[in-house]
This record gives structure tokens, sequence and C-alpha cells, in this order.
């Protein structure tokens, strides 16, 4: 049962900083937060992500791209020129190594006001780190695992975040409804989100980037947006304007 639990707080814990941090925050800036509170994130994320922890600086860059070139050559992730999901992964990979560590141009469009702690992101996302987060997993599974499929679990608390990314980024290309028809393949996987925390309404995400609730429907809860709405009431940070692309 602690071994469940433990994994559920990684998947949930690294999924809400994924979505609150990296996604709403960094790539798309719907809500402000102070410096203190940023740097705050930061590490909360790192916690939360561990061996898998993304960068809010590469993260939100490379999702940026993702909208402007969504289902084309040049998106970062893509069903559409991807030929399975580990291709996918490791492209995804590669763009994100490349634009972290500054080994490409990228167009300034993309990198504008993207938050960027490049002291605490080097070691973060060092191969030291995440060997630590590694050793503190398997720690964890050898005092507490009670059954043998618990460690059928253990994999996944090493590669959790770019879990969450297939998750969304190729299976919500696939399969799904749709509430707005468009030039792309995105998909809601989900009517209630209750997996990806607001993540899997990724069709209405792709019609209103700039939105910080990602549901539109009365049923399609985020529960993301949720706590949002509680930070922002509580002033630790400041929802923007609500603006919505008829």
């Amino acid at each position: 049962m602690v071994i469940v639990i433990f994994v559920l707080v990684l998947w949930y814990g690294g999924l809400f900083f994924q979505s609150f941090f990296l996604h709403r925050y960094a790539a798309h800036q719907v809500f402000t937060m102070s410096k203190t509170m940023e740097r705050i994130t930061f590490v909360l994320t790192w916690i939360f992500q561990g061996s898998s922890y993304l960068s809010a600086y590469g993260y939100g860059i490379m999702h940026r791209m993702h909208h402007a070139y969504t289902d084309t050559e040049k998106d970062p992730h893509s069903p559409s020129y991807d030929d399975n999901l580990f291709a996918m992964m490791w492209k995804t990979k590669t763009i994100y190594q490349d634009i972290n560590d500054q080994r490409v141009e990228v167009d300034q469009k993309f990198t504008k006001n993207v938050p960027q702690w490049a002291a605490f992101d080097k070691f973060a996302g060092s191969r030291l780190s995440r060997l630590l987060w590694i050793a503190i997993y398997v720690l964890v599974f050898v005092y507490f695992a009670t059954a043998w499929w618990q460690w059928l679990l253990l994999p996944i608390t090493f590669l959790m975040a770019p879990i969450h990314g297939v998750i969304i980024n190729w299976f919500g290309h696939i399969y799904g409804y749709v509430n707005y028809q468009m030039k792309n393949t995105s998909k809601n996987l989900f009517r209630f989100d209750f997996l990806m925390m607001g993540e899997g309404y990724h069709n209405n995400h792709h019609r209103h980037a700039s939105r910080a609730n990602f549901g539109v429907k009365w049923y399609e809860i985020d529960m993301t947006y949720l706590v949002i709405k509680v930070l922002d009431a509580v002033g630790l940070i400041q929802l923007k304007p609500i603006r919505i692309k008829e």
C-alpha cells in the first residue's frame, strides 16, 4: 500500500507542477507570480519530478513551438511525423536538450519572458541529481515493497515526466473527442480528466491556448485550474484576465 501511495504522489505531484508551472506559467503565462514564489516553484518541481525533472526554459520554449507548428514537420512532437511513440519520445528529448543547453538558435518569439534559473537547472537536470533521485526511489521500494508486482511500478517513477508527455502529445492527438474542429489532430482524452488533472482536455487547450481553465463543458473539470483559483484567491499568484478566442 505504501508503494502505491508513493507512486500516486509522484504521479499527481509531478503532473501538477508540470501543468501549473511548466505549462500554464512558463509556456503560456496565464498568471504571474513573484520572483520568490517562482524560485520556490522551481524547487518544488524538482522535488516532485525528481529523476525526470524538466526545466521551465526548455519546456516552455518547446511547448510554444508545438503550438506554432502543430502537426507539421517543425512540431517537436507529433504522431503525424513520428513512426511510433518511442521515436517521438527520443525526438522530443533531443530537441528539449538542444534548446535547454542553448545548442540551437531559437526565434525570439518563443523565448519572450520564459522563466530561467540557469544555475539551478544545471544542478537539477544533471546526471548526479537524476541518479540521486533514482537511488532514493529504489530504496523506498526496497524498504516498503510487499509484493513482486509493485516492482513493476519502479520504472514509472524514473520516467514520470516523459510518460506524462507521451499521454498528451501522442495519445492526445490520436484518441478522444473534439469540441472544436481545428486544422490539427488535438483531442480531448477524457470527459472528466481524472488521470491528467486537466491536461487531457487537449483539443480545448489548442483552441484557447491562453485560457487558464482547460475545461469548457460543465463536466470537463480541470483540477489543476481549481488549485490555481485557490492560489490566486490567497494572493500567491495573480491570474490574468481571461481571453477567449471566438
